[in-house]
């Protein structure tokens, strides 16, 4: 029997599989390398570059579990070598260092146990070495002990208090510095100590306190008077002249600023002096006749019915469509009968041809019959007899034309029954329409408004308070007044008309405020216009000092400059510029600058 061929592999798969060997091979081979490579670091105790090795194994093969237990082995040895080292460190005193080196160990082996203990005894040591430092009054290396210890145990008791007591320290010491220079007259700097001495701990020291009475002396240092002499009232209206006087500008001007208003000027003191004098407050009434219309419901009339009109067109719409449509119903019964006569016509022709061949093949029968039996010998078949000559098809041709023509009818009948379909859903749609117009009636009442003309009268009451005010700058009162004489005007108005009821308008009587109201807001309005003239001249007496503060910034550190930077915030307490108040908070050390102003 033949021999079976062996099957011959597609020179593509062969490549494949000589690539995916080739693969394995050179994984197979890093993976060993980096194995022994492993093994021979370690025994050269060659720590680092062994675990190295063993992350390279791993990563060529993540499930060898022989290298997982060579790496936890090198880390175990590895960490005893560091304790040996951080002992020896330990023994030295040089805690930091042995601190890093038992953290590492710790890394390398968490179940290092006398890696635990050491640290934890080293963390006590430096625990003492931060207490000892505290009662030196060496707070911030206590603090930075006491920090180091909780960088590697949050939860260290010790620890934690030791942090407290260097805060009340620290507090304590900046309570201390700040009454010094409280005491110095220095008040800048000495607020932004006892401001420090809160921050660090609250309630340890009277700090809070301190500040603000030391706050107060420095905006009443800095502040800008307004002096308030009292109201020269020539209009003989005590109401009017009384929201006129310093309370009510007081009340007007921000709380937050330093501007004191008073009624006596002290001497060398920045502010402005203020004159008010109230010449006349008139009221003023006023009477408008005038009119006013309201649109009422005379009656009703009769209009064409809208609606009606639309079922009209509509109506007329669908008896156009359906005109169309008989048309084409006419035409496509037309094309129908026409075909159908002409398909009679081609039947009778095809059934006379029929005729015609059944009457030759019948003859054809005939004479062959004769001719068999005129046959003398039996078994022949006589010419007369070839079935060839009844099988001629003369009617071929009508024949093709009938089924033409039956076609061609049968299409055009389909066409007619959709035309006659079209033509009575039509004609139920002009129905329909017909018997909406019809229901319609013809015209509908329409609502007739007119407009009805009343009187009204406008009643208007002003009060109108003239006000002569002179703004004098404090520091140079000698100069000459310019005095600035103002109307402040202050009306309401309300309007009033009979009633008519049956034009539907009711009665509005007059609901004017009364005079006493209006003299009140006539003086406010007065005071509010006033008060922003002070708030300019602060405004300018503020940049002034801003400027001047400005040009220490490149020491904010400085005592010198403190205090002057100091004076320049509460000055500007609505809005502290941060160019000044960023850099000397980041200088003084204030963890909240906004402190600074009580907030």
């Amino acid at each position: 029997m033949p021999s079976r061929q062996r099957p011959v592999a597609h020179p593509r798969r062969l490549a494949v599989l000589a690539l995916c060997a080739l693969f394995a091979v050179s994984g197979c081979t890093a993976f060993g390398r980096a194995v022994k490579e492993g093994d021979e670091l370690t025994a050269q105790h060659k720590w680092a570059a062994a675990e190295a090795a063993y992350q390279r194994a791993l990563a060529a093969d993540p499930e060898a579990s022989e290298v997982t237990v060579k790496l936890r082995a090198v880390h175990k040895d590895w960490s005893a070598e560091v304790y040996q080292e951080a002992e020896r460190v330990h023994g030295t005193g040089d805690l930091p260092a042995a601190q890093k080196l038992l953290v590492r160990a710790l890394q390398l082996d968490s179940e290092n146990g006398d890696a635990h203990a050491l640290l934890a005894r080293t963390l006590d040591a430096r625990v003492e070495v931060a207490q000892k430092a505290l009662k030196d009054e060496r707070l911030q290396e206590a603090r930075a002990e006491f920090d180091a210890v909780l960088a590697v145990s949050p939860d260290h008791v010790a620890a934690r208090k030791g942090v407290e007591a260097v805060q009340v320290a620290w507090a304590k010491r900046w309570f201390k510095t700040g009454q010094q220079l409280e005491e110095s007259g220095k008040l800048g700097n000495a607020l932004l100590s006892y401001v420090r001495a809160d921050q660090e701990k609250v309630g340890v020291t009277a700090a809070r306190e301190r500040a603000e009475a030391v706050r107060q002396k420095l905006r009443d240092e800095v502040a800008f008077l307004v002096v308030a002499t009292p109201v020269e009232d020539k209009a003989q209206s005590p109401d009017v002249a009384q929201r006129l006087g310093a309370g009510r500008l007081a009340a007007m001007l921000p709380t937050e600023l330093p501007i004191r208003v008073v009624t006596e000027a002290p001497g060398s003191k920045v502010g402005v002096k203020l004159d008010l004098t109230l010449e006349r407050v008139l009221p003023i009434k006023a009477v408008e006749q005038g009119q006013r219309t309201q649109r009422y419901l005379a009656g009703n009339r009769s209009v064409p019915n809208p609606k009606r009109r639309q079922y009209e067109d509509k109506l007329l719409q669908s008896e156009r469509t359906l005109e169309e449509v008989e048309r084409k119903q006419a035409a496509a019964l037309r094309d129908y009968l026409r075909r159908q006569a002409e398909l009679n016509t081609v039947r009778q022709t095809a059934e006379r041809c029929r005729e015609r061949e059944r009457k030759t093949c019948l003859d054809l029968i005939q004479r062959c019959g004769e001719a068999a039996s005129e046959l003398q010998k039996p078994g022949q078949v006589p010419e007369e007899c070839n079935p060839a000559a009844c099988a001629t098809r003369q009617c071929g041709q009508e024949e093709q034309l009938l089924v033409t023509n039956a076609a061609v009818v049968q299409q055009l009948e389909k066409q007619l029954d959709t035309a006659l379909e079209q033509s009575e859903s039509q004609r139920r749609e002009v129905q329909r329409g017909r018997d909406l117009v019809f229901r319609e009636p013809v015209t509908v009442d329409e609502p007739m408004y007119s407009d009805f003309v009343y009187d009204v009268e406008l009643h208007r009451l002003t009060v109108k308070a003239t006000v002569t005010s002179v703004v004098r700058d404090l520091l140079a009162d000698k100069a000459a007044p310019a005095p600035v004489t103002q109307d402040f005007d202050v009306m309401h108005e309300d309007s009033s008309n009979k009633g008519y009821d049956r034009y539907g308008v009711l009665a509005d009587p007059v609901q004017l405020r009364s005079e006493l109201e209006l003299r009140v807001d006539a003086g406010d309005k007065a005071m509010e216009d006033i008060a922003k003239r002070v708030m300019e001249r602060f405004d300018a007496y503020r940049q002034q000092r801003l400027e001047e503060a400005r040009l220490g910034m490149v020491r904010p550190g400085a005592e010198d400059v403190v205090e002057t930077a100091v004076r320049v915030l509460l000055l500007t307490a609505d809005k502290p510029p941060a160019d000044i108040l960023q850099p000397m908070a980041r200088a003084r050390g204030l963890q909240r600058p906004e402190a600074l102003f009580g907030k």
